[in-house]
């Protein structure tokens, strides 16, 4: 008998042992550097966000948060290598619905999967993007653009450097009823610089890098994509009421880790990111690029994805994009 109480209290203690260890794992994560890896070039509007957040996670954590942009081929360099990264919560991907929403129906095959090879962590935001084009171009709003694409058709050019900016222009030439060039570039920044320099007409590109230009006169702004126009530029119309009716594209932000990640690792992100979002660097951001800030659970994520990911493939479909 005193055996058998013996064993019973041993199974008793490790048991309340086994329940304590996910909150003691909690507790003590973060206790070294954290690195977001983002999927778009330096001063993207995913890397504003990831280094605001970054500064919010690390006052409240303790710990240094470093911000890592690997670039290139429509997120997925980026993707991989958080798909590979070891899953103890120290690697973050900060990415969009280009990774997670858009690619698996832009691309025969990826080098990951959107749903299997990752963690959903939260949201981070959604937002609205910009058409711009140079000012050079002779035409000063939607319609103007419109009609000057209808008579050179396949002459005028729009550049993209995510899955939104592209998606975005495909939707324009599909309900516009015109015919132009798509050119890609590894970041939405990069697409800028050449159309700033006159190598490209347009562009659809979040407010966070498009904004800017048209603030300081170097772009000019004909409409946003969105439902509604954007607080940051009032008199500049959605491309709705410019001309193509019903046009409407949006984005979306979200954290992500390796799959297999502890599940309190996990809610410590959640929650260190969370908190990092009422951050002063964040506001700034969310307040400068007219991104509204969402959070969710990481069951709320991965379900909002799986429903993103039906509405981009019906998208992708209308506009007639073939995968490549």
């Amino acid at each position: 008998m005193k055996r058998a109480l013996h064993l019973l209290a041993a199974a008793t203690a490790a048991a309340a042992l086994g329940a304590a260890a996910p909150a003691a794992l909690a507790q003590a994560f973060p206790s070294r550097p954290i690195t977001f890896v983002v999927p778009f070039a330096a001063g993207s509007a995913t890397d504003q966000l990831a280094r605001a957040l970054g500064q919010g996670v690390s006052a409240e954590s303790g710990q240094a948060v470093v911000v890592e942009n690997k670039p290139g081929a429509s997120g997925f360099i980026a993707a991989q290598a958080v798909a590979k990264a070891a899953a103890d919560g120290y690697t973050v991907l900060i990415t969009t619905n280009t990774t997670h929403a858009a690619n698996e129906h832009l691309y025969k095959k990826l080098p990951y999967d959107p749903v299997k090879d990752f963690a959903a962590i939260t949201l981070l935001g959604k937002g609205g993007q910009i058409m711009v084009v140079n000012p050079k171009l002779p035409v000063n709003s939607v319609s103007d653009f419109v009609a000057l694409a209808r008579r050179e058709p396949g002459k005028l050019t729009f550049g993209s450097g995510s899955s939104s900016s592209r998606i975005a222009g495909e939707l324009f030439q599909q309900m516009a009823g015109v015919k132009l060039i798509h050119v890609p570039y590894k970041s939405n920044p990069m697409a800028v610089t050449d159309l700033l320099g006159g190598q490209i007409d347009m562009m659809i590109t979040d407010a966070a890098t498009g904004l800017p230009q048209v603030k300081n006169g170097k772009l000019r702004a004909l409409g946003v994509s969105s439902a509604k126009r954007s607080p940051l530029a009032p008199e500049v119309p959605t491309i709705a009421e410019a001309g193509v009716k019903g046009y409407e594209m949006g984005y979306w932000f979200a954290a992500y880790a390796p799959a297999g990640t502890p599940a309190p690792a996990v809610a410590r992100l959640e929650e260190l990111l969370v908190k990092a979002m009422r951050s002063p660097e964040a506001v700034t951001f969310y307040e400068k690029t007219g991104t509204e800030p969402v959070h969710s659970t990481p069951e709320a994520l991965a379900a909002f994805q799986r429903t993103e990911a039906q509405k981009w493939g019906r998208i992708i479909e209308a506009a007639g994009i073939e995968a490549e």
